[in-house]
């Protein structure tokens, strides 16, 4: 299989823990960030990762940026291993997007600064011709030339992460991790930034990694959906069939915890048991059970296995089973 050929991203049950606690300290924790992910991505993809704040999402994105090494399995960019890469030759085939424009430009620099500075670190062009490329990129992601001799305290927040968008794709990277790209901003800007990043994918043939809490917000984005919880892939579909009829438990709860903007609806109800458990709970078994409305005596005991029905892949018993049955009603669906 040549480079071209082969999954712009692959994960192969990658495992990513962290020690808690000093030196001195006598409560010493392993947290299991990440346990045994296998995710493939495929060049023009983008693979909306959801799931609840310390899921592991973020930990998963800074592994594939190679900001953060990884306990165990391997991780592939290009058909080659992730470790083989220098930081700057990584760069040019990754890039990441930041969730907040108001802290990830630099308040002293004018965006010209700002734009340029990836080319000059990776000695790209003259000084003239980074300039120029800096002008074409602000210019296609919405802003006219004016604004590169603006400070980032001159922009409104949209304006902003049209600049951090600008940067994140200078070089023409082939990869870019989508950190919560717009909940930080107003809801009338984001659909703007969404349509951006449509558009620019579109034009530039960019593969995304789309880490957001908006169902709706991925809904419209992804092509493909996976769903993260305590540090485990538990399903991953196209995106159409993810929203048109979840199959694991916990997708369902996150799908009828939205609030949708329908009069007489209400509050959502969620049913789940239990608190969310600790790390290292029900280690033997499946780390949904004390929450799950649906769960086995088995679930307690068995780790359940990833099984896949064509591209559908659910990780719980319930499926593997027979016992599983596709809800008759739609799962609350986002607003959109």
């Amino acid at each position: 299989m040549t480079a071209s050929e082969a999954p712009l991203l692959e994960l192969r049950d990658v495992e990513c823990t962290f020690r808690l606690g000093g030196a001195l300290s006598r409560n010493k924790k392993t947290v299991h960030a990440v346990r045994g992910v296998n995710l493939t991505v495929r060049r023009g993809d983008v693979i909306g990762l959801v799931g609840e704040s310390g899921s592991g999402k973020s930990t998963l994105a800074r592994i594939v940026l190679g900001l953060q090494p990884v306990t165990k399995g391997e991780v592939f960019v290009a058909g080659r291993r992730l470790d083989s890469f220098a930081p700057r030759e990584l760069a040019r085939i990754v890039q990441p997007m930041f969730q907040d424009p108001y802290s990830s430009l630099n308040p002293k620099w004018r965006v010209r600064d700002i734009l340029a500075l990836p080319l000059s670190l990776h000695r790209v062009g003259s000084r003239s011709e980074r300039a120029d490329r800096a002008e074409e990129m602000l210019g296609r992601c919405g802003l006219k030339s004016d604004y590169l001799n603006a400070f980032p305290a001159q922009l409104s927040g949209g304006q902003r992460q049209r600049v951090a968008i600008a940067r994140a794709l200078i070089l023409n990277p082939d990869l870019v991790i989508c950190d919560e790209p717009t909940s930080a901003l107003d809801v009338s800007v984001q659909a703007q930034i969404l349509n951006l990043l449509h558009e620019l994918r579109e034009t530039m043939g960019l593969t995304y990694l789309f880490i957001s809490h908006n169902l709706a917000v991925v809904e419209h984005m992804s092509t493909r959906v996976c769903v993260m919880y305590l540090g485990k892939l538990v399903e991953q579909a196209a995106a159409p069939a993810i929203f048109a009829g979840s199959r694991h438990p916990y997708t369902t709860v996150l799908m009828n915890s939205v609030l949708t903007p329908e009069p007489g609806l209400g509050l959502p109800v969620v049913n789940t048991l239990a608190q969310q458990p600790g790390d290292g709970d029900f280690a033997g078994g499946c780390s949904f059970y004390p929450r799950c409305p649906r769960r086995l005596e088995t679930c307690a005991r068995v780790e359940p296995p990833t099984s896949f029905d064509g591209e559908h892949g659910v990780h719980c018993h319930l499926y593997t089973q027979g016992r599983f049955e596709v809800p008759t009603g739609q799962p609350a669906r986002p607003a959109s």
